[in-house]
């Protein structure tokens, strides 16, 4: 399946979707956009995965792999514990491949305003003190930077091992929004109609 662009058709309505992208790209974000207008179930994989005191959860796999079971589902591609399950089960990955600059602008902002509003995350955590940027090796923003070169290394690795999979890239905020405008509409429309035109056929034979 060739990657397809912010432009091109998807050829049928996804139900099972994952956004992959580094960390602090809008994965959650524009998953639970998707989720919305596919009329999909979503999960934020960061809550099931974070149990209070930031330690992880004991039954995470358990409770991806009963999400993901379903027949239709949109969540986050992360954790490499589980990475493997959700692409096998996947129709559709959505790559958010920006830039450095867009990703780091975007997750320092987010990190500030959780940090000073204190905002309760997953399972009553709230980001640690700014200062630990500079201690902690694993702060999220040092993470990020980190691992900037990590989700198109992935995507690679995820074409040539699932080549049948339907991959759409997108390189900036404005492709997104002109691809969520667009060709994923489209397909909602798409399958809003073969709906109603089954239903229609159904009709006529009664």
């Amino acid at each position: 399946m060739p990657l397809l662009d912010a432009d091109d058709a998807l050829p049928h309505r996804p139900s099972r979707v994952l956004v992959s992208g580094t960390s602090g790209s809008g994965k959650s974000t524009l998953a639970r956009q998707v989720a919305r207008l596919l009329e999909l179930p979503y999960t934020e994989l960061d809550s099931l995965f974070h149990g209070p005191g930031w330690t992880p959860m004991p039954d995470f796999l358990e409770k991806v792999d009963a999400f993901t079971s379903g027949r239709c589902w949109a969540c986050e591609f992360q954790y490499d514990a589980v990475r493997p399950m959700l692409l096998d089960r996947a129709d559709l990955i959505v790559w958010l491949d920006y830039r450095h600059r867009v990703v780091m602008r975007r997750v320092t902002a987010r990190t500030l305003v959780r940090r000073l509003r204190r905002e309760h995350l997953w399972n009553g955590n709230q980001e640690p003190p700014l200062r630990t940027i500079l201690t902690d090796p694993e702060h999220i923003i040092r993470y990020a930077w980190g691992a900037r070169h990590g989700a198109a290394e992935r995507a690679r690795a995820m074409l040539e091992s699932h080549p049948g999979l339907l991959v759409v890239r997108l390189r900036s905020p404005q492709e997104t929004r002109r691809w969520l405008a667009g060709p994923l509409a489209q397909a909602c429309d798409g399958g809003h109609q073969e709906g109603r035109s089954d239903e229609g056929l159904q009709e006529g034979r009664r």
